[in-house]
């Protein structure tokens, strides 16, 4: 058996046949770490036992049809992948340490095998008495077709497989993975593009839908996702606070659905729990009658929510003001500031600028700017926006309010709970365009100022 000596980038993967200091591919200092690749003949490699052979033909004479799908039992779950798992799939859950992605994929892997189908779990992780106690806490009675296996060398993974001939496997995680014909470590980056890519290979050749669990580190550098996203079906991220008990999975890619699903559930003592009304939790210890608080209608992907919007503008006591910006984008707050400054005329020069979307929520939704901006004036004027009105639209760079879309779907959110007008784009608003509301009060504005002077009455 021979082997080669490789240098790989520990950050993105680069290949390099000599040390570098600085990776190429993705620009990172230090990175690169000597690996030993075993050349296997290919008789012993796992790849033979899990090939699939088939001749070419044409596209016209494939069967067509839709994909099946199982439903887990947990809408949010099932939403964000697009109406549930694709036999064949693999997917990708990726998250910081302790954020719950075990948790989800065994509560999912319970609730498939309630149904009736043959569920595997390996654990690499955990033993599995350990994976019983969260099982039992979890459903209280798993079902009779949850198999277990602690096992981290691929060969015996592959053999389990053989044997249980599973419809659905949770792989917990990838980075303990390892093939035993390598000559570098369990998680490095040859190790874990390798048996991903054999995993891959075994789904798709035995239909046979495949969770897989990554971690990821502070700054995604070893072995992070990044490498694993160009070989799976479906990423999912599992984000949230550290000591918030709400988090959100999010699609960022999905062959099978939309990438712009977001699912948000609540960690309890007994699992992941579904929050189906995120919008009364995200508003639910909302300050009224104080400044510098705006609520925004979101969309993500199609489901509508409320974010609460705090903006604090407070006189820098140092020579260099400061912006920060918690679930909302930097470069987008900084527009923003100089959208007021310099159309509105609100002078910002000497402020320290602070922004945060309640909830752990990263907003995306270009709709919440004209929120964003209306927060930031609320809280250097001191004039508190009504706690009944709320505010959406996209601001240009000469202060204009931009038309949203779904602009009904936003406002049926807002008005189901209670809120009795809200601030919406001119443009959205043209003659013919029916919007069915019972009570809320639509203002039109073309401008911040006119926002402005709308909320302020």
């Amino acid at each position: 058996m021979k082997s080669k000596t490789l240098f790989v980038c520990q950050s993105c993967g680069q290949e390099s046949t000599r040390w570098l200091g600085k990776c190429p591919g993705c620009q990172s200092w230090n990175t690169f770490a000597e690996e030993r690749i075993a050349a296997r003949s290919g008789e012993d490699s796992p790849r033979s036992l899990v090939s699939a052979t088939g001749a070419a033909v044409l596209l016209k004479d494939v069967a067509g049809g839709c994909e099946a799908r199982h439903h887990t039992g947990m809408a949010e779950f099932d939403r964000v992948l697009g109406g549930g798992v694709v036999s064949g799939s693999v997917t990708l859950i990726a998250g910081d340490p302790g954020i719950g992605k075990s948790t989800i994929a065994l509560q999912a892997a319970c609730l498939l095998s309630s149904q009736g189908l043959k569920v595997l779990y390996v654990s690499g992780e955990e033993s599995a008495a350990q994976t019983k106690m969260r099982a039992d806490r979890i459903l209280k009675a798993p079902a009779d077709s949850l198999f277990i296996v602690n096992q981290t060398d691929l060969n015996m993974v592959i053999e389990q497989v053989g044997l249980v001939a599973p419809q659905i496997i949770v792989v917990d995680s990838v980075q303990v993975i390892y093939q035993s014909g390598m000559g570098s470590a369990p998680g490095s980056v040859s190790q874990v593009r390798e048996c991903a890519s054999i995993l891959t290979q075994l789904a798709k050749s035995r239909g046979i839908a495949m969770f897989l669990i990554g971690h990821v580190t502070k700054d995604g550098s070893i072995a992070g996702p990044r490498v694993l996203e160009h070989i799976v079906d479906t990423v999912l991220y599992f984000e949230g606070e550290r000591y918030s008990a709400y988090r959100v999975l999010r699609a960022v890619k999905n062959r099978f659905g939309s990438t712009h699903e977001l699912g948000v559930f609540e960690m309890t003592s007994g699992g992941l729990a579904e929050v189906t009304n995120p919008s009364e939790i995200f508003l639910s210890e909302r300050s009224r009658g104080a400044s510098g608080s705006v609520v925004v209608p979101i969309l993500e992907g199609t489901r509508p929510f409320l974010v609460e919007v705090q903006g604090l503008a407070a006189r820098s006591a140092f020579g260099m003001v400061r912006q920060k910006a918690q679930g909302f984008d930097g470069n987008r707050l900084a527009l923003l500031v100089a959208v007021l400054e310099k159309r509105v005329g609100i002078r910002l020069e000497d402020q320290d600028i602070f922004l945060n979307v309640v909830g752990g929520v990263h907003v995306e939704d270009p709709a919440a700017d004209l929120g964003v901006a209306l927060a930031l004036a609320s809280s250097f004027l001191d004039k508190p926006v009504p706690a009944d009105t709320a505010v959406l639209g996209e601001v240009g760079l000469s202060a204009e309010v931009r038309s949203v879309a779904h602009l009904v779907t936003r406002l049926n959110e807002a008005e189901k709970l209670g809120f009795k007008r809200c601030l919406v784009p001119k443009n959205n608003l043209k003659p013919g365009r029916d919007i069915p509301l019972k009570s809320m009060q639509l203002v039109a504005v073309e401008s911040v100022r006119e926002a402005l002077d709308a909320v302020r009455g």
